[in-house]
């Protein structure tokens, strides 16, 4: 991706900014020159990739709070007025979905709504970007490539919270963004993988980790085939996305 003045001095916030992709992604902006504005609780992992790239003191702000707290969100937007915003803040393994239900349905679901509401009356806001994940889609074995109309749907309960996402993001559009000057899209990618993504149950990770102390591997669902792409490649995307919506005025929505 190539480097332009798009970014140049613009106050930029992410949601999750502390994950693997939020990670990249603040580093990503930093390097066009952005003010970069974090909202997130700590890393989940030690090591991980933002504080062994020492992230924290590219931020404009860094903030650490959990994405539930609506009122602490609305005060940060509030203050910071940020014209593109990035919204990653999740639980995003599959197997905690099983573990903890309830935390995923309220960090995803109840989580997006709160990004959706604290963002709702602010002006300076031009371009919201939020990221779910192609675990949106049904699958109904019938081996054949999803389309961006395919049927929502989920057997677990971190992909029908993601589901559940897209229901309510369309829904907040069509009633209160249509006449806002504020674009919004949602952005569905595959497995990432990638420099610093020490998450637990990772499949690079676990490969280095097993070679390394001798022990056998362990695949999970081996008969499932799932693509897999550099974390630079949808983070290129969301840049991309969030620049064009910047400019467009036909309020269309992804």
């Amino acid at each position: 991706m190539k480097k332009n003045n798009f970014w140049k001095n613009k106050t930029v916030m992410i949601t999750g900014h502390t994950g693997f992709k939020g990670s990249w992604l603040t580093l990503l902006l930093k390097s066009f020159d952005a003010n970069v504005v974090g909202y997130a609780l700590n890393p989940i992992s030690k090591p991980n990739f933002f504080d062994n790239s020492g992230l924290s003191k590219f931020l404009k702000h860094d903030y650490r709070e959990n994405i539930l707290n609506l009122k602490k969100l609305k005060y940060v937007i509030k203050k910071t007025k940020p014209s593109v915003v990035f919204h990653l803040a999740a639980q995003s393994s599959v197997l905690v979905s099983y573990q903890e239900p309830k935390e995923t349905i309220e960090v995803n679901v109840v989580g997006t709504a709160n990004f959706l509401e604290a963002i709702k009356k602010v002006n300076s806001i031009k371009s919201a970007i939020i990221v779910t994940t192609d675990k949106v889609y049904l699958n109904l074995e019938k081996k054949k490539k999803f389309k961006e109309n395919s049927r929502l749907g989920g057997y677990d309960i971190y992909s029908s919270s993601k589901a559940a996402c897209e229901i309510l993001i369309d829904s907040y559009v069509k009633s209160f963004y249509s006449r806002s000057g504020c674009n919004i899209a949602t952005v569905r990618s595959g497995n990432c993988i990638g420099g610093g993504d020490w998450t637990k149950d990772r499949i690079i990770k676990d490969c280095v980790e097993c070679f390394i102390n001798n022990k056998n591997l362990i695949i999970r669902s081996p008969n499932a085939t799932r693509p897999w792409q550099h974390v630079l490649e949808p983070l290129c995307g969301y840049l991309k996305l969030a620049e064009k919506l910047y400019y467009d005025n036909t309020k269309k929505y992804t």
